[in-house]
Formats: C-alpha cells, sequence, structure tokens
C-alpha cells in the first residue's frame, strides 16, 4: 500500500520524537466582573440549605451505589420546594471517581433529575478539608450516639494532599465531572473546595497537616487551572471562612488566591447579624455577586429570623447548613466533640426537619416561605366542595365553588 505524505509523516514523526499527542485545553480565564453580574441577573436570588439525605452519614454514603437512596432525596427535596428553595449545595469526593466514574456519573445525573423536578438547582462542592482526614470507599461507620458530624470525610484525603507527587491523581475527577456537567443547565454554581485551610482543630487535629494551607495552596490553584481547562457554562467558586478579609493586606495568601481567582464571591459566617453585615460590607469590593453558602447555627445569634431577610435584602445568596436531622446529627453542635451529650440538645444547632417532614420550628419554616416567597405562590384560588343548600346537603351532595384560601 503507497503511502501519501501526509500519513508518511504520521508514520514517522513519532519515530523522531515529536509527539502526536493532542495539546492541552487553554484555561478559560476568569470571569469579567460584567459576565459575573450578567449572570446572577438571569440567575436570580439564589436561597437553599447545604445538603445530604438523613440516610447519609456522609458523600460517601450519599453517592455509592450500594447506598444512593434516591426516593429519600426525591421526599426530601419536596420540602426544600415548598419552602421556596431554588438551590441547595451538595458535596461530591474524589473516591467516587476512581471507584467507579461511569456509575457516579449517572447518579449524579439522576439527582439532578430529582431536584430539577423539584424546580431546585445544584451547586456541588468538589473538595473538602472538613473533618475525617482518611476517607476510605465501601460501608461506612455508623454514626457516634449525639456527635456533631461524627462521620464526614475529606476529599482529598491527608495522604493525597501531603504528597505533592499525587496532587495530579485528581486531575480526571476535577475535570471528568466539570466536562460531563459543565454545560447542564440543572448546575448552577461549581464550589471547588470547601474551607480548604481547615485544620479541624477540636475534632482530628492529631491526624492533621499542621501547615495546611500552605500545603494545600499549590494543590489549589491546580484546581482552578484544571476547572478552566474543562470551560464550564457556570461559575467557579471557594469560600472564604475565617478571619479578617477587611483589606487585601490582611488576606492570608490563600484568601486572596481564592477571592482574585473566584468568578463569584462566596464565604461563610455563623454569627450574628452585625457580623454579616460586616463581611457582607467587605466582599462588596469585588464587585461581584456574593453568596453566603454556609451560615445558621442557632445558639451562635445566626438564626432564620435574624439573618434570611439580611442576606435578602443584600441580595447575597443564602445557604444555610443541614436540612434534614439525620446520620450526620448535625443538631448537635460543634462541642459535641469535647462536651457530652446524651440526649436532644435543648436547641438544635442546624436543620429544619425532623426525618418524618415535622418541621423543628413552625416559625422558622413560616418566615422562610415568607422570606423566599412560597408563601404568597401558595395563596391561590382553587375548587373546594361546600354544600348547594343547607338543607339539601344529604340529598344532594356537593357542588365545586371557587374560594381563595392560604395553605
Amino acid at each position: 500500500m503507497k503511502l501519501s505524505t501526509p500519513s508518511r509523516l504520521l508514520v514517522f514523526l513519532p519515530l523522531l520524537g515529536i509527539s502526536l499527542a493532542p495539546l492541552p485545553a487553554e484555561a478559560t480565564p476568569r470571569w469579567s466582573e460584567a459576565q459575573a453580574n450578567a449572570w446572577y441577573r438571569k440567575t436570580g436570588w439564589l436561597v437553599g440549605a447545604n445538603y445530604a439525605p438523613a440516610t447519609a452519614i456522609n458523600q460517601l454514603e450519599m453517592w455509592q451505589k450500594e447506598t444512593f437512596d434516591l426516593p429519600t432525596i426525591d421526599r426530601e427535596l419536596g420540602w426544600a420546594r415548598k419552602l421556596g428553595f431554588n438551590s441547595m449545595r451538595v458535596f461530591l469526593h474524589d473516591l467516587l471517581w476512581k471507584q467507579d466514574p461511569e456509575g457516579f456519573s449517572r447518579r449524579i445525573d439522576q439527582f439532578l433529575e430529582v431536584a430539577d423536578r423539584h424546580k431546585i438547582g445544584v451547586m456541588f462542592v468538589l473538595f473538602d478539608s472538613v473533618w475525617d482526614p482518611h476517607p476510605h470507599l465501601g460501608p461506612q461507620r455508623p454514626p457516634t450516639p449525639h456527635l456533631h458530624n461524627s462521620g464526614w470525610v475529606q476529599s482529598p484525603g491527608v495522604p493525597v494532599l501531603r504528597d505533592p507527587s499525587r496532587h495530579d491523581e485528581l486531575k480526571g475527577y476535577v475535570q471528568g465531572v466539570l466536562r460531563r456537567f459543565g454545560k447542564d443547565r440543572r448546575v448552577q454554581v461549581w464550589d471547588l473546595w470547601n474551607e480548604p485551610d481547615n485544620n479541624n482543630g477540636n475534632s482530628y487535629r492529631a491526624w492533621e497537616i499542621a501547615n495546611k494551607g500552605d500545603v494545600m495552596l499549590p494543590l489549589l490553584k491546580k484546581v482552578y487551572t484544571w476547572a478552566q481547562e474543562a470551560n464550564p457554562d457556570q461559575p467557579l467558586t471557594t469560600g472564604v471562612w475565617l478571619g479578617d478579609w477587611s483589606s487585601p493586606e490582611k488576606l492570608k495568601a490563600w484568601e486572596r488566591f481564592q477571592l482574585e481567582e473566584s468568578d463569584i464571591i462566596t464565604y461563610h459566617d455563623y454569627g450574628n447579624e452585625e457580623s454579616q453585615q460586616r463581611r457582607i460590607g467587605w466582599l462588596k469590593r469585588y464587585n461581584r455577586p456574593i453568596l453566603c453558602t454556609e451560615y445558621m447555627a442557632r445558639p451562635m445569634n445566626s438564626t432564620f429570623q435574624a439573618i434570611l431577610p439580611l442576606l435578602k435584602e443584600n441580595r447575597v445568596g443564602a445557604y444555610n447548613w443541614g436540612f434534614v436531622a439525620g446520620k450526620s446529627q448535625t443538631i448537635y453542635p460543634w462541642d459535641s466533640w469535647n462536651k457530652r451529650y446524651t440526649a436532644e440538645p435543648p436547641v438544635w444547632f442546624h436543620d429544619i426537619f425532623r426525618t418524618d417532614g415535622t418541621p423543628y420550628r413552625e416559625e422558622e419554616v413560616k418566615l422562610i416561605r415568607e422570606v423566599t416567597g412560597a408563601a404568597a405562590q401558595s395563596s391561590r384560588r382553587v375548587p373546594v366542595a361546600v354544600p348547594r343548600k343547607r338543607t339539601a346537603l344529604r340529598r344532594a351532595g356537593t357542588r365545586p365553588v371557587t374560594v381563595s384560601i392560604t395553605r
């Protein structure tokens, strides 16, 4: 067979040491302020919760094939919709991709299908530096009674995080997920790393990396590059969560990188109304949409009554921590790691509902529905059967009459 000139080149170029591998994708730049603000005008005010089903102790139990509980997810997201929530923040895990990328992707798609049916979008979190630094696949341990987040796990685990030679193992996960779902309208935001420098001082300090922020930062920079190369339609972000952000000079190196590289600005604050207002003021200088992706710790005066109207007034997205009181046990406070609890705490720390859908506090649910507009939307005209005549009730039955009621 006679080869054409181009075909000969394809045969002999590798012999000359010239690679024919495709060129790496070029990382897209950070969104402009105009692009970020246009996105938020289109999306509208985002409000919801950090979500895992009550039947899952952590991200792995939520997503692994054997324990993926779609009926519970469907039921609980139905409660979220009734509150007027239009977004949920949901955690993924790198080990799930390593274990079974196709199966994991199918389950993500199923989750998004259910959420979309309830008119809820999703903010996915790829990595997390909080709680147990040694995650493992397979059956997860049962909850330790009365202990806040006794089984939540980090991603990546500390063995990968502390070894720079292993960091590139995570590239396939980041780009695989973002290329699969980066054009999916059901995904609203990519939160690349939750509290990346958290050293878990009151829980797993003995197993942690002493200078975690410094060790994490090179990997965080790679994660942003990998995500930008995937070129998703949705914004990229990681939230600042601790310290003084009042000026660039007061920022830690990783905080500066997070705030200067994110398409939209996200943060956590479990403080009171004054604390929230102060942090919002600090972050407005970036002239980008702001989302508070964690708040609401009742004993710390971070309550729905104090914080949710404030966030809406400032057009700051609002995601409280916790939804249904389940295996994560976040009704217990952080100090349950240092103080023994033997029964339900006098005041729930997080969460809104019990597992049967009963609200922890009816007045909170009423307030949430008022702030989100769900209460007004459910006030509508519906047919209600009333007697045709009082004296003819038994004989003639009833007929539909339209009246206005509020549910």
